[in-house]
């Protein structure tokens, strides 16, 4: 479940960017799996979403958002579930490092 406690708020600008994404008008089918998809169906679903977030205009605005929420599902800024908790994982560890 997304941690709500971390979302902007309901103030209009906190949410301006969505209304020129990429993937406004397709639905959520393409952005995440089914209950148990797996392998070559769940690489292509990706593949197709990914391609979709590599034209947005918006794609940095969209992974920011998701990986300050915490978002578990989907496909978000150009990367799946997975890739943004490694993305996170590495974020902390490089923090870390640094002292930060």
């Amino acid at each position: 479940m997304t941690d709500v406690s971390r979302l902007p708020g309901s103030a209009h600008h906190h949410w301006q960017w969505q209304l020129r994404a990429a993937c406004r008008d397709l639905g959520p089918g393409r952005f995440y799996h089914p209950a148990g998809e797996r392998g070559e169906d769940r690489e292509e679903r990706d593949a197709a979403a990914k391609r979709v977030c590599g034209g947005c205009p918006v794609r940095a605005a969209c992974l920011d958002h998701a990986l300050r929420t915490r978002e578990p599902y989907g496909v978000w800024g150009g990367l799946t579930e997975e890739e943004r908790r490694a993305l996170a994982r590495r974020r902390v560890t490089a923090g870390a490092s640094t002292g930060r």
